[in-house]
């Protein structure tokens, strides 16, 4: 797809925009004085394309999620043809149709381990919802039904709904809506730029994981149901925890006999060069949410990885899980997210992901690490972070508050051609693992531009105490 499909009257859609949408995420204040919306109208490839005629190099894939890229046309064909066949059937009435049953055992070989058995919903916070109620059944049939505190951290996002809130431990969403809900503990998050900036990593390492146990033992072993943490935080700004922290947390779920459940919504289908993150880090998790590159945000669809003793443990007890949603196992999005594993798998998109353009960002994105605004830059696959400060080889932040550099460098990218994010004061990317070398350039090249653009700005500001 090299041109657009459709002549959009842009001023009407704003309008539109600003009368009747309400979008996702948004300070709809500050929506009314831009305007409205900014209205992408096509893409292809790594890039986007918006109503006025720019064109920007996608640095999120989306919202973390389209592995694959644009423009895959055997993606729409699989759609195409699925719906003529079999456009929706539900999955409650002791019914199945032929894609999730397919899907279903692909995810399974590629999670491996004791993971066995996958449960879809659309979202990935209706996967975290379906997993706050799983697990708490399963406490429940085990003759505990007492242990039901899930143990996440500050910092992490597992979703937007009610229960995706709440195991998240982001302070400003819990102030909507009275959250988080009970029976959630927070801890402290592996960032160790942010809050042990200096200390060694592997003391950082043992003392984050020792947070763990400490509320563990602090709430009581027999009231703790889980441990919740993405493997690598994404919304909360692509922290990536020092090695070692992971191992000590699987070894404590395992001492205290707790469920440990890894959020693969971002870190799955191999955006840090393994099929899902835990692999990368060594560790097997009794349960996985998945979402996002299931189907390269295609069609909306996630899945709940399950272990066998979880799910033998269902099968012994019998009755209904009375749990799930009108589109757990929509035929149609699950034949598009068997189609895009077979573009990852056939094009090596994880193993060129771990052993090329992974690599080669963290290179691209250490050069860098000599510019004054630059506090560190981090990757892991195709997932990086640039940390923005006042004094290099510190962590100081501008202003009093963190968090009002990113925005300023972060509108200054899109200017320039480059979708990124600011989270707090970190710009972080995560491009298609389909990108190149040479856009991987043309993406640390913005990102550096715009930094020397944003600096007269941000030196004006009044530095923090």
């Amino acid at each position: 797809m090299t041109a657009p499909i459709r002549n959009y009257d842009i001023a009407e859609l704003r309008r539109l925009d600003l009368a009747h949408h309400l979008p996702a995420q948004t300070d709809y204040k500050l929506q009314e004085a831009l305007g409205g919306s900014r209205i992408i109208t096509r893409a292809d490839g790594v890039h986007i394309y918006d109503g006025e005629g720019n064109a920007m190099l996608d640095g999120m894939a989306g919202l973390w999620c389209v592995n694959v890229g644009y423009g895959r046309e055997v993606l729409a064909k699989v759609a195409y043809e699925q719906m003529l066949e079999l456009p929706f059937y539900n999955t409650f009435f002791k019914t199945a149709t032929p894609p999730p049953v397919k899907l279903a055992a692909r995810v399974a070989s590629k999670m491996g381990g004791h993971l066995t058995h996958v449960f879809f919903n659309s979202s990935g916070s209706e996967a975290n919802d379906t997993v706050l109620r799983l697990v708490r059944h399963y406490w429940a049939l085990k003759g505990q039904p007492q242990r039901k505190v899930f143990i996440s951290r500050w910092n992490a996002y597992h979703g937007s709904t009610v229960a995706g809130v709440s195991l998240g431990g982001m302070k400003a969403m819990h102030e909507q809506g009275d959250l988080p809900i009970p029976g959630v503990e927070h801890v402290m998050q592996p960032y160790l730029f942010g809050e042990a900036f200096g200390e060694d990593p592997a003391v950082f390492a043992a003392r984050a994981a020792q947070a763990i146990e400490d509320r563990i033992l602090a709430v009581g072993p027999e009231n703790v149901a889980a441990f919740i943490g993405e493997p690598v935080q994404g919304a909360g700004g692509v922290i990536i925890p020092p090695e070692g922290y992971w191992p000590a947390v699987e070894a404590i779920c395992r001492k205290y006999g707790i469920l440990l459940v890894c959020d693969e919504v971002i870190c799955g289908f191999g955006r840090l060069g393994q099929w899902f993150g835990h692999q990368h880090y060594g560790i097997q998790p009794d349960i996985i949410a998945m979402a996002k590159g299931l189907s390269s945000g295609y069609l909306p669809i996630s899945a709940v990885g399950v272990a066998d003793h979880i799910v033998a443990e269902l099968k012994d007890k019998g009755g209904d899980f009375v749990h799930g949603y009108t589109y757990s196992g929509h035929p149609t999005a699950a034949a598009v997210a068997l189609a895009n594993l077979d573009i990852i798998e056939g094009e090596g998109l994880v193993e060129r992901t771990r052993e090329d353009t992974g690599p080669y960002l963290a290179r691209a994105l250490a050069r860098l690490n000599d510019h004054p605004l630059v506090g560190e830059t981090r990757s892991l696959g195709l997932i990086g972070a640039v940390e923005i400060v006042r004094e290099p080889g510190t962590n100081l932040r501008f202003l009093d508050d963190e968090g009002n550099a990113g925005p300023i460098v972060r509108d200054i990218c899109i200017r320039n051609g480059l979708m990124v994010r600011a989270i707090r004061d970190t710009i972080v990317c995560c491009p298609p693992l389909i990108i190149s070398h040479a856009e991987i350039d043309q993406l640390v090249d913005i990102i550096r531009r715009s930094l020397d653009e944003a600096e007269p700005t941000l030196r004006a500001l009044k530095p923090a105490v």
